[in-house]
């Protein structure tokens, strides 16, 4: 029943809409299509995701005044209720980045799915009105086959997730380096393993899977550093105008 739902409301429209795309593109580029339908998912996803980063971005902001709340010697409770109440005043919601987040994931895994499973357009799964496309070429730009290992792409893959990272909100101590809590010095190391180790982990996957998955992630990963780039403006110019 499960797989019945997920087939319905996520993988089957997101490859319908890959079928679609193939069948308008000039030449059935495939390879152009999985970048056009990414970017399509994410412009939709926009919203959500550009609230996560805000949410992100404006935690860093309170995190001054969360330190002196917590060193001001207060009974936990009434930290708490600080804490709370500068929430409120601010109108943030330290849990609205990850909830942003977790709605995204089944959008984000169907899509990568549709790419891991192998482009099939015989499967059974294409609505009455799209019909399979006359031209598949998976020849992505004339010289790389996306549905074998490319070590091009797969390296392009691991430098745009380190790009990614680096314009990620960067996570703010609370107390210092030398009394920095668990917390801190955990979203540290996390940090730290976001840039640099997490790209060779995504290359490695890329170059092991297609070239279909790794334009996935090149795709994916350079619409949220343009969206990061976005916010982080857009915060800016809100700051100037204040």
């Amino acid at each position: 029943m499960l797989t019945s739902i997920w087939n319905a409301i996520l993988y089957q429209p997101l490859l319908n809409a890959l079928a679609a795309l193939v069948s308008i593109i000039p030449g059935g580029d495939v390879g152009v299509a999985v970048i056009v339908l990414t970017i399509l998912v994410k412009v939709i996803l926009f919203p959500l995701s550009q609230k996560s980063i805000e949410s992100q971005a404006e935690m860093n902001i309170l995190t001054p005044e969360i330190n002196k709340i917590k060193a001001s010697g207060a009974s936990k409770e009434e930290q708490a209720k600080q804490t709370f109440d500068l929430y409120k005043k601010h109108n943030t919601n330290p849990f609205s980045g990850c909830l942003l987040v977790l709605i995204q994931i089944p959008v984000i895994f169907a899509l990568y799915y549709v790419f891991l499973k192998g482009i099939n357009f015989q499967s059974g799964l294409l609505y009455s009105f799209v019909k399979v496309p006359v031209h598949i070429n998976m020849i992505f730009l004339g010289f790389l086959d996306i549905t074998k290992k490319s070590l091009v792409l797969a390296i392009l893959a691991g430098i745009s997730q380190y790009l990614q990272a680096q314009f990620m909100p960067k996570p703010a101590l609370s107390l210092g380096a030398d009394n920095a809590s668990f917390s801190d010095s955990f979203a540290k190391s996390m940090n730290m393993q976001m840039k640099y180790i997490f790209p060779f982990i995504i290359a490695f996957i890329a170059y092991n899977i297609s070239g279909a998955v790794a334009l996935y992630w090149i795709t994916s990963n350079l619409f949220m550093v343009g969206q990061q780039i976005y916010v982080q403006r857009e915060k800016n110019f809100k700051i100037v105008i204040k």
